[in-house]
């Protein structure tokens, strides 16, 4: 398998692997539905923040699949608007931490010396720092609006990242094509991004992955807390605010948001471990 060109370990064997795992279809086909689910949100007609109090609090049932809340506005839909939520939150951050991750790890393992000293202390002293307590005392200075939180939680999960672009480089950069592309004159730049950078991905795809999870937690948690997603937008978090206040008497209100984070969490959590093992060249078939 290690003699393998790179295209046909990805075609043959990797392909190969992740049809053979059952686990990871099961996470793949989770993803797949949360992302109908968030599409489907813009083809519904009806007003998630449509307040109607004469339906408030009525379980769920042919008209009302998912019950109503409090105010009388369709759990289904909110719901829906909620994944779309959910998963801009997951992505967005997660394309943040994974940019910074990638240039901070590049150039740290790439040029070793004191610039790897410089950027891994750095990434030390974040590392220190509680992520989720960092992350509540950023918005606590800022309003807490979507973006913010995005913003926020990209910029506070890029480390792990880091740590795995450099280790990947470390081994690399001494490889014969390496070292043959220096002798043909090129670049710095051209090294790091043509050469290095792509033969160092498959670790920053599987953690990638999972950082979606977290990051759809992170959120989940925030609002839940009310600094995060602001009503009368819907999210998975801040709908569960109201289910917490009439618990003992709208389950649905807490049942159907709390499983709908549980599931997408486990779904791409199911989803990373595969993607990792199916890239795992120590891997016997």
């Amino acid at each position: 398998m290690g003699s393998l060109p790179r295209s046909s370990f990805l075609r043959d064997v990797v392909w190969r692997r992740l049809l053979n795992n059952r686990m990871a279809l099961a996470g793949a086909a989770i993803v797949l539905f949360m992302f109908i689910m968030a599409v489907a949100a813009s083809f519904t007609s009806v007003d998630p923040a449509a307040i109607d109090v004469s339906k408030s609090l009525q379980p769920p049932s042919w008209e009302h699949p998912l019950g109503t809340d409090d105010l009388g506005r369709e759990v289904l839909v909110r719901m829906l608007y909620g994944a779309r939520i959910s998963l801009l939150v997951g992505f967005v951050a997660v394309g943040i931490s994974t940019l910074i991750g990638i240039l901070c790890g590049a150039l740290a393992g790439y040029y070793g010396g004191w610039v790897d000293a410089v950027v891994m202390r750095f990434v030390d002293i974040m590392l220190c720092f509680p992520t989720f307590f960092l992350i509540l005392a950023v918005i606590a200075f800022l309003d807490p609006s979507i973006w913010n939180i995005m913003i926020v939680i990209g910029l506070t999960s890029w480390m792990g990242v880091a740590r795995l672009v450099r280790a990947e480089f470390l081994s690399l950069r001494q490889r014969d094509f390496v070292l043959a592309a220096q002798v043909l004159g090129a670049s710095d730049v051209r090294l790091i991004f043509r050469h290095i950078l792509p033969n160092a991905l498959s670790p920053v795809l599987v953690s990638a992955t999972l950082g979606v999870a977290g990051a759809i937690l992170t959120e989940s948690a925030l609002s839940f807390l009310g600094i995060g997603v602001q009503p009368p937008t819907p999210s998975w978090g801040n709908m569960l605010i109201i289910g917490k206040q009439t618990l003992g008497s709208a389950w649905w209100l807490s049942v159907f948001p709390g499983v709908a984070i549980l599931i997408t969490v486990l779904g791409y959590n199911l989803l990373g471990e595969g993607i990792r093992d199916a890239l795992d060249p120590r891997i016997k078939e």
